[in-house]
């Protein structure tokens, strides 16, 4: 179990399948993931971008690092499908413009998560916000939206290399995001 507001980390070996359970629903969660031989190597939304021609992951689309070699592929998809990845990760800037400073924040979970592990990481890549609802207007207007995962919604990447996956449960609850309020996430091995 991923608490509400905190991180988890999890090493996966290639060919292994992970999965990200919205408990109870509604719940945002943050998934960062880096090559387990190097961290500095990481999966990258902006080259996946680049390489699949798509602003949202589908089903059977690889991740890719900044290496451009598949980390993760997304095997399997039980929720509406909406996964963000234009968005940062909330960090302490944010929260300190939003006049929360010391909130807790996704950057924060990773570095503790990853810390846990014995890793670090120089800097917080952007993640793959997993049901998280961010749809782009026709404008290119971004809009900020629920999340519309129901509970026991999953989404499942089967690891391209070994690797290690981090999940945050989102602790943002200044924006409307997270539904009615911030809740756990569970993330299995497989």
């Amino acid at each position: 179990m991923v608490p509400a507001g905190e991180g988890r980390a999890v090493r996966v070996g290639g060919g292994q399948r992970v999965r990200v359970v919205d408990v109870e629903g509604g719940q945002v969660g943050d998934l960062f993931a880096f090559a387990a031989d190097d961290p500095r190597e990481h999966l990258s939304a902006a080259h996946t971008r680049s390489v699949t021609s798509r602003l949202f992951p589908e089903v059977g689309e690889s991740f890719v690092t900044g290496r451009r070699r598949p980390i993760l592929t997304l095997a399997d998809d039980t929720s509406p499908g909406s996964h963000d990845m234009l968005i940062a990760a909330c960090d302490a800037a944010r929260y300190e413009a939003l006049g929360a400073p010391g909130h807790a924040s996704c950057a924060q979970n990773l570095d503790l998560a990853l810390a846990g592990m014995g890793l670090a990481v120089p800097v917080t890549p952007q993640p793959v916000n997993v049901f998280m609802r961010i749809p782009v207007e026709e404008s290119g207007r971004l809009r900020w939206l629920t999340a519309e995962s129901r509970a026991g919604d999953a989404i499942t990447f089967e690891a391209a290399m070994d690797c290690v996956v981090v999940l945050s449960a989102c602790p943002q609850d200044l924006a409307g995001i997270n539904g009615g309020g911030l809740t756990p996430l569970a993330i299995d091995v497989l």
